[in-house]
């Protein structure tokens, strides 16, 4: 599975589509009561009911125009047909090889669809019983992770197929077990959304253990955002913008450029110079503006206000950050000119419905970019980012 440059190909991110049972077979039987349950009203719906909430938090609806329409929907016709073979098999194990195959992907890291949402709400500690227990919180998230482990061995490409573990910010403590749990079960990665539990920034120190443990353990923390929840701050501006179009413009870029300065200038890097931190499907096109930004009010402010932070923010982006870079993302050019391209990597977005699947791959390749970037996005970076090595097999075997 290369491209018809004989190169290796690999997903920073594809997606899976969690069964909506999943919580309720997976999660410690003490929290059974309140396992969260997935949400199948909508075609490849990705809600999912925590407590009294449903997340994601949908926008508007808007008529459709007939019967059978398509009209009010996110997907093309194209995506329905292109992935109705996954969708036949409730997006299993099998139906991921497969679409591993379609796309030409030789290794991915998964990530998760459903498990994107189910942890945005705030602490019940923060907000009372309409926020989420730390202690279910880690139960969710060790759940999702367990049935995880089960789906990658079900994928049968071990040293192919790799987790990102879920991690809930609700419980630092409970976070740092269940990364190394993590590890131990060979996952490459910790994944978090952007937005904030208990209006802590991700630079306050009470995250400091869990940046220590993923430094220490030379796992990656990547950051993910989608949709609307109930974390803060509102990245989409969902309550001033009523359309898809419009905040979904805003949700995923701004996430992460909020992370990338909390990171840099917030002097996170500055502590842990070894972590590695992954900046996911957000695009990678805005930074060299954030980063003058950033660099220009360090100079300015920097030697009062964060006298620890030693180095230009857009140093610590360029030594610790792996950035996402779109199929079609033509823009990223401006990011390699400006940062290089030691530090991009790429993704299917698969099966989601702005993703270009089956056809992600082939996209990417038409981006202005030298060959040279272009290989190192599709693979080298991505074995930098989640420390996947080349076993000593032939060609197209194991890695690890």
């Amino acid at each position: 599975m290369t491209t018809a440059n004989d190169w290796r190909v690999a997903d920073s991110d594809m997606h899976v589509v969690e069964p909506a049972d999943l919580w309720e077979r997976y999660i410690d039987p003490k929290w059974a009561h309140v396992a969260p349950i997935g949400l199948t009203q909508t075609a490849r719906d990705m809600r999912v009911r925590v407590k009294d909430a449903i997340l994601l938090r949908s926008g508007r609806p808007h008529p459709r125009e007939g019967i059978g329409s398509v009209g009010g929907r996110p997907w093309r016709a194209e995506q329905d047909e292109a992935l109705a073979a996954s969708e036949a098999r409730l997006f299993d194990a099998a139906s991921q090889v497969e679409a591993m195959r379609a796309e030409g992907i030789d290794s991915t890291v998964l990530f998760p669809s459903r498990g994107l949402f189910v942890l945005g709400l705030q602490s019940a500690d923060y907000v009372g019983p309409d926020g989420l227990e730390p202690a279910l919180a880690t139960a969710i998230a060790r759940a999702y992770n367990d049935w995880m482990a089960d789906f990658l061995k079900d994928c049968g490409l071990p040293g192919r197929t790799f987790g990102a573990s879920m991690i809930a910010p609700h419980d630092v403590d409970g976070a740092v077990a269940e990364l190394q749990r993590s590890v131990d079960l060979g996952f490459k990665a910790a994944f978090l959304a952007p937005g904030l539990v208990d209006a802590a920034p991700w630079h306050h120190p009470r995250y400091d253990p869990l940046w220590r443990a993923a430094e220490e353990l030379g796992v990656a923390v990547c950051f993910h955002g989608g949709g609307r929840t109930s974390l803060l701050p509102d990245f989409s501006f969902g309550a001033h913008l009523d359309r898809l179009m419009l905040w979904h413009s805003f949700n995923q870029p701004l996430g992460i450029m909020f992370v990338a300065a909390c990171f840099t200038s917030g002097g996170i890097l500055a502590r842990f110079p070894e972590l590695r931190v992954g900046l996911l499907e957000g695009n990678c096109s805005w930074a060299p503006f954030l980063m003058y930004r950033l660099d220009e009010h360090w100079e300015w402010t920097g030697k009062y206000e964060a006298p620890g932070v030693t180095m230009k923010p857009s140093q610590y982006l360029a030594r610790n950050c792996f950035l996402s870079c779109e199929a079609d993302e033509r823009a990223s050019r401006h990011y390699v000119e400006e940062f290089g391209d030691d530090n991009v990597v790429f993704s299917t977005d698969y099966p989601h419905a702005d993703s270009k699947f089956p056809h992600a791959t082939e996209t990417f390749l038409t981006l202005p970019l030298t060959n040279s970037s272009k290989k190192k996005i599709l693979w080298d970076n991505y074995c930098k980012l989640y420390h996947v090595k080349i076993s000593a097999q032939a060609d197209g075997g194991e890695m690890r």
